[in-house]
């Protein structure tokens, strides 16, 4: 028998998401490969899903859509990509059910896994690297972005903003960091230490922010947080600036005066791993997936584990994902 992890309903992931027991899969037929699937990482987003599921007591949902495993086999006259063959180590995504000890997945989504990538990275080594390398391509496309202009990001000790501070480090892009609280600033200073970090817990935290830019222009915002701090970052921008948002942590709407927007001319942009799956034309997202690997390799020490579960132990490892303070991302040995 294979166990996966499901969903009937929506709401709370520790009370809805359960696992059930399936017959394993049969051999794959051409276009697919079978997973034997070592872990899986709990990203907000996916919770997220879960919690916005419309259905009720309908086909149970699979949940998740990134995994790392070993390739069991491959289906007849299947075009794989390099290094994609059967005993190889292999992340797959996007697939929708990857919380699950077997994986029937599309040839397409299968990628390999470098061999000076250990496991614990491969299990989180595409959504957040791309989530990555999705905000720096919608950052520089602001003009001042690699010049004279400065990144702001938020929420800036996740997973994700790590990845994008290395990146924009390699890059030579002009970045602050804003996290929530000072401890969270010192760690990240600690970490990165020539990029400035503000904690937001203060009240003065805007003039910080304006401090370490230095005079040059804070042209764009990246925010996975929304509600109140989206308006604080809008007026931070300079006129012709771009706030992009990627997330939907904070419970309350994002609240602004037009005139915010018509008197400097701002731009208010949504971007999310979701979109990217389903408007990224087969190219770019080929290439993205490239550039994921090269920031595994690059950056393996930016790839925290916050902890280890097992499936028995589900509730235990989605309530850890959401915590607050939480460095690193958590992961499910299904197994």
């Amino acid at each position: 028998m294979s166990r996966r992890v499901v969903y009937s309903r929506g709401g709370s992931p520790a009370d809805v998401l359960t696992v059930i027991e399936e017959p394993e899969p049969a051999a794959p037929q051409t276009g697919q490969v079978l997973v034997r699937t070592t872990a899986f990482p709990v990203h907000p987003g996916d919770l997220q899903a879960v919690e916005a599921y419309p259905g009720n007591s309908g086909q149970p949902a699979p949940a998740g859509i990134e995994a790392t495993g070993v390739v069991e086999a491959i289906g007849p006259d299947t075009s794989v990509a390099p290094g994609v063959e059967p005993g190889a180590r292999v992340t797959v995504f996007p697939h929708p059910g990857a919380w699950s000890q077997w994986i029937m997945a599309a040839a397409r989504v299968v990628a390999a896994v470098p061999a000076e990538v250990p496991d614990e990275a491969a299990a989180q080594m595409l959504v957040n690297p791309i989530t990555a390398v999705m905000l720096r391509r919608e950052a520089e496309a602001h003009a001042s972005i690699g010049y004279d202009g400065v990144l702001l990001q938020t929420a800036a000790g996740s997973s994700v903003g790590r990845l994008l501070t290395a990146v924009c480090l390699a890059h030579n892009i002009s970045i602050v960091n804003a996290v929530r609280s000072e401890r969270g600033a010192a760690e990240l200073r600690q970490r990165f230490p020539d990029v400035p970090v503000v904690a937001t817990e203060h009240a003065g935290w805007a003039d910080d922010v304006r401090s370490a830019a230095g005079g040059r222009p804070v042209s764009v915002a990246l925010d996975p947080i929304g509600g109140k701090l989206a308006k604080s970052l809008l007026d931070l921008l300079t006129p012709g600036g771009k706030l992009i948002c990627y997330g939907q942590m904070a419970a309350e709407p994002i609240s602004l005066p037009a005139s915010t927007l018509l008197h400097k001319s701002l731009t208010l942009r949504g971007r999310s791993i979701g979109r990217w799956m389903s408007d990224t034309s087969a190219e770019r997202q080929a290439s993205d997936v490239a550039a994921a690997k090269l920031i595994a390799m690059a950056f393996k020490d930016q790839f925290d584990v916050a902890a280890t579960y097992g499936l028995g132990d589900l509730a235990e490892a989605v309530e850890h994902a959401v915590r607050p303070g939480k460095v690193g991302t958590v992961l499910i040995r299904p197994w």
